[in-house]
């Protein structure tokens, strides 16, 4: 039977895993979800869809139907919603899961970080700390910070939203990855005194940390939601090991009761 791969993505990483597919595995069927929010996102190979799937019961009517062999979470670390929906429709069909998380970012002994567990965690600390601030964060995000009038920020997003809730600030589209000249030329041109960002890992965004490292500039690191694993769920942090992982379950039949061992294959 020839497997059938849903990955989740949205990611540096599941760009670079849907290509590492393309490349190795030709004889697995791929289609990666993308959430859409993204006007202009670099596409990854092989089927694509976008948008929401309307909840568990969606992804696991979406699963049922392409006869979906495989699952593979290769969303944001602070996606939390479509990370929960993942598990939940693992449990229901028992199609094999695989987190691919990359590594959060350690505190090195001269960051100056102030550790909080949530965006209004953060925006309650720019009430009272800092001037010039450097919202390193998601347009969804910044609705929290629509209440605070006396710092002035620097946002920068891949696409500029349609409505910006902050009083007083200056936009920035770009996709990373960032330098970390670009970052320095960023955050002294912009006098910042406070970044606050998610601990998202990985290299693409990682200099800003290094660049308020040198400058003893204090940041806001908003930390990652809890990470569930279920019987029949495994997590790895790199696009070599889910490579890994995904031969290996190619490499097996579907198991006996699995709701899609009766699906039968698709034309």
């Amino acid at each position: 039977m020839r497997h059938r791969l849903l990955l989740l993505g949205g990611t540096g990483a599941a760009l670079a895993l849907a290509r590492a597919i393309d490349a190795t595995m030709p004889d697995l069927a791929m289609t990666t979800s993308l959430a859409g929010r993204t006007r202009d996102p670099v596409l990854p190979p092989g089927e694509l869809r976008t948008g929401g799937f309307g909840g568990v019961d969606g992804l696991v009517r979406f699963i049922d139907e392409r006869g979906i062999t495989l699952l593979v979470n290769a969303t944001h670390p602070f996606a939390a919603t479509m990370s929960a929906h993942a598990l939940e429709a693992q449990r229901e069909t028992k199609v094999p899961l695989l987190r691919l998380l990359r590594p959060a970012w350690a505190k090195q002994p001269k960051d100056s970080w102030i550790p909080v567990p949530d965006v209004k965690g953060a925006a309650d600390i720019c009430r009272w700390l800092g001037k010039r601030i450097f919202l390193s964060l998601g347009a969804g995000d910044l609705a929290a910070f629509a209440g605070i009038a006396h710092p002035h920020f620097l946002v920068r997003l891949v696409d500029a939203p349609e409505t910006m809730p902050l009083a007083r600030y200056d936009l920035v589209t770009a996709r990373g990855p960032f330098t970390l000249a670009d970052e320095r030329a960023l955050i002294e041109q912009g006098g910042i005194d406070l970044i606050v960002t998610k601990n998202s890992g990985g290299a693409a965004t990682y200099a800003k940390i290094e660049v308020a490292r040198e400058l003893g500039i204090p940041v806001v690191m908003i930390r990652r939601p809890e990470i569930a694993l279920d019987p029949g769920s495994d997590m790895v942090e790199s696009v070599e090991a889910a490579l890994d992982w995904i031969a290996d379950q190619t490499e097996r039949s579907p198991r006996t009761g699995d709701r899609n061992a009766t699906t039968g294959e698709k034309a």
